[in-house]
């Protein structure tokens, strides 16, 4: 039993006591896990035979020899560790039969004996190498060797300290020695360490039992690690962390408050918890590895280089870009001090350094660290190695960014060729190559191209993940998008639903894919004008991200931008504004001056100013947005198209027609050279063109520009899309403004077709299409069919929009007018006043609605012949009109025109003069 008792505090010491790197070198040298071929109540020889592989496998190389004095600096035996490397180190080889027989006392003495020999050690080790000794005391009265087998036992070589020697005793000792009785070399390492004073008896019995108790926690825990990271593989996230806390638990009570062990599983639970969308979690756990590693280990160790960029990751998705890149960087001075230049992990610290420059939108310095990365992974690997890929979508996703399409579709080919070269056809990776290439399609605006890849990405997707996995949630999801852009609402509902599934089920409730998946849900319902359920999935999302995220996070800005459009679309400006500047604040903090979502913000604040008729505000917006695209971008990149056109829509609104078609040239000119002739945006253009020709009243070149609108959604998009009903919706305008009313109405009937088979009855486009429908009915006098369409218009109004919404206002002017055409002067009041009221609780008391809304109700009292109350509210515009138009606007000229008029009927024909001159000085056409 004693043999077994210091065979077992010897494992505890070298085994148990050590990292779990250094234990797998210890497993590796052993050629098996000792705890896995030894039960607890393991006999000597069996504990003997677990020492066999050792010896049998491996010649003691100098590393071997130096890794052994490690372990004893480990336990804290620092004596015997100088002695083994001062007095020791040289080549230890069996003594010739000679000077074995000169030791015949000490090979008959029990090992007990020994002990007893008070300074036995040093007055052997003095006159008798240690081999010598050793041999000796393999010897018992239960054991013997005849001379000869000692003889031929010794002539061969043990331990060979000389790296030289190893291989040509290799062959020797596995040929020869091995065939003889093991039993001798068996018991080798427990001798020396017996004999060089690390254990005495009572010692080894107390350690023994400690040993017992530990070794049997410790395979508990490695039970659980184990456990553990299977359940992580199965995003199994809960169960994963349950087990990983487990081990920690055990770990902790066994092993040094600081030891290497620990740090592994704080980093196991670390990345349980990014991996949860638990951001600060993780950071905490990361931390506490970091504190341990960098007390135990030197602080250019590649572990910390690893650990840095982890932290760094979880920067990143939380928005802090400067701290990701401090912690990326503080990995990468480590791993260029430590590392050859051409090293993977270099590659792979200048891909994560990319990805926060290509994050803050900084694609030059992007570039220039992806390039260094592939320029890495050319040299050192085959030309078809996945990570090369890998760097081909790095780089094309920063061309995507950049609005290089072309570029950014040639480097996901490049990459998608080496997958399928290498890769079984339904690899991960595979699926990510058609992912990003379904991305481009995507943004060029080619959805069925876009649509088709997300399916072969879902279709790999479905052979080898679970029904579960969080990435067949974001299939899903990109999946909606393409739907929602093809106006099937519908199947994009849909599928958001689907990855909302899975991610509820996957993921715990405050996960920032889960806000995601929220916010994506409200984009479809505002954009079929379910206001109400698209605010109920936007709070949601800015719920889970405020809990998840920084408060400068990206993301977060993103939501309160929807939140923006959702109120500008329910004509709440206060609350859209409030909300577009939120956004803007945190951008601000979070990104440089010069950063593209910068510009979209003042885009978006813009866009409130022109609906509440600030037009100058607007203007000003526009402008910073302008300029700062002007910056970053090239001149001839999308956003800058965008720009143009939305800088053409304020100078139309103000009626500046010239200028507002300079703008959307330019806005043309660059869109045709970035994407294909028939991208939607290319469209949109083309009808903001046409608009303005209508303003300026030029029919024909009006129409021409819807033509092209038409020919470009037909190759575009389904015949059924709701983009075609606008267009109808326009050409319809432009017919019943030219008098072709039958045109007009066969135009608006085809979009109604339209919209009733793709949006849900109370859809806000529905309401505006009734509305000209009715117009329509007005002007050829079938005013009960014109009530009719206004009436159902009211209906869809009511239900969707707050009671003070500008598009009611509009909807009780049409019935107004159409009462007024009636003759029935009172009924055309009361909705006339109804849409003063709101437009005066909605809007600034210069909008120019609100002054149409005054000229409609004077021009009632007009007809009733009240016509000091007709100039009260003709002078009302009049005021409204001189700060909001330019002095030659024609629609001064028509109200000075009126009241003139009015001045007429009251006989002051002076005055009346007077505003007929000024009429004519404005704008001689409008007479």
């Amino acid at each position: 039993m004693t043999a077994s008792f210091e065979y077992r505090a010897i494992l505890s010491k070298i085994e148990d006591l050590v990292s779990d790197e250094d234990r797998q070198r210890l497993n590796f040298l052993l050629g098996d896990d000792p705890s896995q071929i030894l039960s607890e109540n393991s006999p000597i020889g069996e504990a003997f035979r677990a020492l066999e592989a050792f010896f049998e496998k491996n010649t003691i190389s100098d590393q071997d020899y130096d890794y052994f004095i490690t372990i004893f600096m480990i336990i804290h035996c620092y004596d015997t560790a100088k002695r083994l490397k001062g007095e020791f180190a040289p080549n230890l080889t069996f003594a010739t039969i000679e000077e074995f027989d000169s030791l015949q006392i000490i090979k008959r003495m029990e090992i007990k004996e020994l002990f007893r020999l008070k300074g036995f050690y040093h007055a052997t080790m003095k006159k008798i190498r240690l081999d010598i000794l050793v041999v000796a005391l393999m010897f018992d009265k239960s054991d013997r060797c005849t001379p000869t087998e000692s003889k031929t036992s010794t002539s061969s070589s043990v331990f060979v300290h000389n790296k030289k020697q190893v291989d040509a005793n290799q062959s020797y000792w596995s040929n020869r020695i091995w065939k003889k009785s093991l039993n001798i070399y068996h018991r080798i390492l427990i001798s020396i360490i017996v004999l060089l004073g690390v254990i005495s008896l009572p010692l080894v019995i107390v350690q023994t039992w400690k040993h017992i108790e530990r070794s049997s926690q410790l395979k508990q825990a490695a039970k659980f690690i184990n456990a553990a990271q299977q359940y992580y593989i199965n995003v199994q996230y809960t169960k994963a962390l349950e087990n990983y806390d487990k081990a920690l638990a055990i770990q902790t009570k066994i092993f040094a408050e600081f030891h290497p062990d620990l740090a592994a599983r704080y980093e196991n639970i670390g990345s349980v918890y990014f991996d949860m969308g638990h951001h600060s979690r993780a950071l905490e756990n990361y931390h506490k590895a970091l504190d341990i590693l960098q007390r135990t280990l030197p602080s250019t160790h590649p572990n910390l280089a690893s650990l840095y960029s982890n932290i760094g990751l979880v920067y990143s998705r939380m928005g802090d870009r400067s701290t990701a890149l401090q912690n990326y960087d503080n990995a990468l001075q480590i791993q260029q001090k430590v590392l050859p230049p051409t090293h993977p992990d270099l590659a792979k610290t200048y891909n994560n350094i990319g990805s926060v420059y290509s994050h803050i939108r900084e694609h030059s310095r992007a570039l220039e660290n992806y390039d260094k990365a592939l320029e890495i992974l050319e040299r050192t690997l085959p030309s078809t190695h996945p990570n090369i890929a890998t760097c081909y979508n790095n780089i094309g996703t920063v061309h995507s960014d950049m609005g290089e399409y072309s570029r950014a579709l040639e480097s996901y080919e490049k990459a998608l060729a080496i997958y399928r070269k290498t890769l079984p056809p339904t690899h991960l990776k595979l699926a990510k190559g058609y992912n990003n290439i379904a991305s481009v399609y995507f943004n060029r605006g080619e959805h069925a191209r876009a649509l088709e890849k997300y399916k072969k990405v879902l279709e790999i997707q479905q052979k080898v993940l679970s029904p579960m996995h969080p990435d067949l949630a974001s299939t899903y999801n990109n999946m909606g998008a393409v739907y929602s852009a093809m106006g099937q609402y519908t199947r994009a509902l849909e599928t958001h639903k689907k990855a909302l599934a899975i991610r509820q089920k996957t993921l715990p409730s405050t996960h920032p894919d889960l806000g995601t998946t929220y916010n994506s849900i409200g984009i479809v319902y505002s954009a079929i004008g379910q206001y109400t359920r698209a605010l109920e999935n936007y709070h949601k999302a800015l719920k889970i991200r405020q809990k998840a995220l920084s408060p400068t996070h990206s993301a977060l800005g993103g939501t309160y931008t929807n939140l923006g459009m959702a109120y500008s679309d329910m004509g709440d400006h206060s609350r859209a504004l409030k909300n577009y500047k939120k956004a803007l604040e945190i951008q601000r903090k979070a990104l440089p001056p010069t950063h593209p979502n910068l510009a979209k913000s003042y885009n978006n604040i813009a866009s409130v100013y022109s609906n509440m008729g600030e037009h100058p505000r607007a203007l000003e917006n526009y402008k910073k947005a302008f300029e700062v695209l002007l910056e970053t971008l090239p001149r001839v990149h999308p956003n800058l198209a965008t720009a143009y056109n939305n800088i053409g829509v304020v100078y139309y609104v103000m009626g500046e027609y010239p200028r507002a078609l300079e703008n959307y040239n330019r806005a043309l000119e660059i869109q045709l050279q970035v994407f294909s002739w028939n991208h939607p945006a290319i469209s949109t253009t083309y009808n903001n063109i046409a608009l303005v020709y209508f303003a300026m009243g030029d029919r024909p070149r009006s129409l021409e520009n819807y033509d092209k609108v038409l020919e470009i959604l037909q190759k575009a998009l389904p015949g059924i899309h709701p983009k075609f009903a606008t267009t109808y919706n326009n050409i319809g305008l432009v017919y019943s403004d030219m008098g072709h009313h039958s045109r007009a109405l066969e135009n608006y009937h085809k979009a109604l077709d339209i919209l009733q088979r793709t949006v849900p009855s109370t859809h806000p486009n529905l309401a505006s299409l009734y509305s000209n429908i009715g117009l329509v009915y007005s002007q050829m006098g079938e005013y009960p069919r014109a009530l009719e369409n206004n009436n159902k218009t009211l209906e869809i109004q009511q239900k969707m929009l707050p009671s003070t919404h500008p598009d009611l206002a509009k909807t009780y002017n049409n019935i107004g007018s159409i009462y007024s055409y009636m003759l029935e002067h009172s009924r055309a009041l009361e909705n006339y006043d109804k849409a003063l009221e709101i437009l005066q609780r909605t809007l600034p008391s210069t909008h120019p609605n609100i002054a149409t809304c005054y000229t409609n109700i004077a021009d009632v009292y007009f007809n009733m012949g009240e016509h000091s109350k007709a100039l009260e509210n003709y002078n009302q515009t009049l005021a409204i009109q001189k700060q909001t138009l330019p002095p030659t606007h024609p629609s001064l000229a028509k109200i000075y025109f009126k009241i003139g008029l009015t001045f007429t009927r009251l006989s002051e024909y002076s005055k009346a003069l007077e505003y007929y001159e000024k009429a004519v000085q404005t704008n001689r056409t409008v007479l």
